[in-house]
């Protein structure tokens, strides 16, 4: 009888359990066990909520709510603005320690990753421990929690991680996938939403199990032939392709929701060089490379457009993207029109660096590479530094 070698994959998922509130609380001893809400003030026009701690949530406010709907429901809770860098230089640190059980870590967004540690039992033991030992270590060396969820496809540990939160652990185990899925409620299947689940409901559909009841054919009629194998293999446990693909580029982008529309040039620019420098040393961070910036602009009517540019070589300075965006900026504004919201970023990054063209700017170019590589340094190792580039005041 012929042995099965076939090598068993094991993905955690890792969420950071209400990422911006519970940094909050870590920084701020006093607002443990309080209901916190990050984005804005309730005097703040148009705030909306970025993050509630799961105190808040108790109170019905969660994530894209305006501020003042937040303050209504819960007149009792501690609003704070959003501070990016802190959060970031959290998330740079807690990605790190993933680092130390796996070269194959893939970053989802600030606040979640995916993290391959097939073939690793040698070193840290068996999967479900090794899951166990990455959140006592961000525990241990950062004081926040995380949520974690252990199987044999990405798109299983994805849900697992929001199966038990906050600070829980959830494994499906190798040959139980279909189990797990056929008793998950219908609404907590990732990916499907909320107009498939309607039409599911409308044909008396309403459960995981009676999507599995349901013939291919049927399904293929009712959702074409793309989500039919969805539903089919995703409540069988076998969706893979979802989440099986790393992206082979990714985005870094922040934005400002300003209390007043803005329409002086020289405060637009200001409010560029700040995203631009948060945006910036993200990427540095990260140690990413890109050769596209873009900007969005959202003017007081709520109308909203983007635009990008890309050159022909790494943006790796803070003045070419700045000059970039000012740029760009420049040939989508309609002059005169309030703007609400500004966001900046960088398009398709890369983790490996295109060889630069020499030219004459080079020297000068290197010069501010190294200043801003040692400033990200400095705010490493202090982050109670902060070093901003200033701008010529307005005469």
């Amino acid at each position: 009888m012929q042995e099965n070698n076939e090598i068993t994959h094991w993905y955690l998922h890792v969420d950071l359990d209400a990422f911006f509130a519970s940094v909050e609380q870590l920084d701020n001893p006093q607002y443990k066990g309080k209901p916190v809400i990050v984005g804005g003030k309730p005097e703040d026009r148009r705030s909306v909520v970025s993050t509630a701690s799961y105190e808040a949530r108790k109170y019905g406010v969660h994530s894209a709510m305006p501020t003042f709907q937040a303050y209504k429901l819960c007149p009792n809770g501690i609003f704070v603005r959003c501070r990016m860098e802190r959060y970031a230089e959290l998330s740079y640190k807690i990605m790190n320690i993933f680092k130390n059980y796996s070269p194959d870590v893939q970053q989802m967004s600030i606040d979640e990753a995916f993290i391959d540690i097939t073939g690793t039992e040698k070193l840290f033991g068996p999967p479900q421990e090794t899951a166990l030992k990455i959140q006592t270590d961000v525990k241990q060396q950062t004081g926040l929690t995380v949520s974690v969820g252990l199987a044999t496809t990405k798109y299983l540990a994805k849900i697992a991680s929001g199966y038990s939160k906050p600070n829980g652990f959830t494994f499906i185990q190798k040959g139980q996938e279909q189990d797990f899925m056929l008793n998950l409620p219908l609404n907590k299947v990732w990916g499907l939403g909320k107009k498939t689940q309607e039409i599911l409901k409308s044909k008396g559909i309403k459960t995981t199990q009676e999507v599995f009841n349901t013939s291919f054919a049927t399904l293929q009629f009712l959702f074409g032939q793309n989500m039919a194998t969805f539903l089919y293999n995703v409540v069988r446990g076998q969706e893979k392709d979802s989440l099986s693909q790393k992206p082979k580029s990714h985005s870094i982008s922040a934005e400002t929701t300003f209390d007043y529309d803005l329409t002086d040039i020289y405060n637009i620019e200001t409010e560029l060089l700040e995203l631009a420098q948060g945006v910036f040393f993200r990427l540095l961070k990260e140690g990413g490379f890109s050769h596209t910036a873009m900007v969005k602009i959202r003017y007081e009517d709520f109308t909203t457009c983007s635009i990008q540019e890309t050159i022909d070589h790494n943006i790796n300075t803070l003045d070419t993207f700045y000059e970039i965006l000012k740029r760009i900026f420049e040939k989508k504004y309609i002059s005169g029109r309030g703007i609400r919201l500004l966001g900046v970023g960088f398009e398709n990054i890369e983790k490996t660096e295109t060889p630069q063209p020499q030219d004459l700017f080079e020297t000068n170019n290197t010069k501010k590479q190294i200043i801003e590589k040692t400033i990200l340094n400095m705010s490493q190792k202090n982050p109670n530094i902060k070093i901003h580039r200033a701008r010529t005041i307005k005469k």
